[in-house]
């Protein structure tokens, strides 16, 4: 049982993913299609429900992506269900204690390192061998940074064995310093950021952020490890106004395009 992300990871790489927020197994599998080194399914913020989230899981079975979900919230039943369906991790949100770390952990893993339910429906139809050993080494648990109070706790955060990697939300991060929701801001926000990757250091654990084209060079020089580049809503968005102002600039409309 193998899980290509924690193999990037284990020889020193830097991963490159994309955010899947619109319920759809043909977009998805469009995505999986370019190269990306993992897929995260937007449970959270993101449209899909438990149906269409196993829609798209199917639907990225040919990709060479390692395939992840963000859960709605840092509670067991919905992340052993969405590893029983077969996500290689989860991203757990708003993570602020050592107590929540612990959840987090407990819930992506079989006893004796943790408490995930044993039922792995499609999960072990995936792999040729599949055990509760074999699961709790491939799975990767990512628990979210995203508030002042999880920076003013993070060392005691990355000391819970049985975390592979955290991933730091900008937006939410920003709103709990005061400033406004965005992708990177100065001052306290920067320095938090900081405060953070010195910590992963000093643990071994790989940090992660949410990103964007624009600003996934200034992370990885940083030293984040995990960088999502990509959401399908904003690539398709942007992918249509540029062909729109194409159009209209030649002179023709937007119809005929078959």
């Amino acid at each position: 049982m193998d899980n290509a992300l924690k193999q990037i990871w284990a020889t020193g790489g830097t991963a490159h993913g994309a955010w899947l927020g619109i319920p759809d197994s043909m977009v998805a599998e469009t995505i999986g299609s370019l190269g990306f080194d993992y897929l995260c399914i937007d449970m959270q913020h993101g449209l899909a429900d438990y149906t269409r989230a196993l829609g798209i899981l199917q639907a990225l079975g040919r990709s060479s992506a390692a395939a992840i979900v963000r859960v709605p919230w840092n509670e067991p039943g919905i992340i052993g269900r969405m590893l029983d369906a077969g996500a290689l991790g989860v991203i757990i949100p708003m993570v602020n204690t050592v107590a929540e770390a612990e959840a987090a952990v407990r819930a992506c893993r079989y006893a004796p390192a943790g408490a995930r339910s044993w039922g792995p429906t499609r999960a072990a139809r995936l792999h040729d061998e599949y055990s509760t050993e074999a699961a709790n080494s491939a799975v990767a648990c990512i628990p979210m940074i995203e508030t002042a109070a999880a920076v003013g706790a993070i060392d005691e955060i990355l000391a819970v064995d049985g975390i592979d990697a955290i991933y730091i939300g900008p937006a939410d991060l920003s709103i709990t310093y005061g400033l406004q929701p965005a992708g990177d801001n100065p001052g306290v926000f920067a320095e938090a950021i900081e405060t953070v990757l010195a910590a992963c250091e000093r643990h071994g654990v790989v940090p992660g952020i949410h990103a964007n084209p624009a600003l996934a060079q200034k992370r990885r020089d940083q030293g984040f490890r995990m960088i999502t580049v990509c959401s399908d809503l904003l690539a398709l968005a942007e992918g249509a106004a540029a062909m729109l102002a194409g159009g209209l600039a030649d002179g023709g409309g937007v119809s005929g395009l078959y």
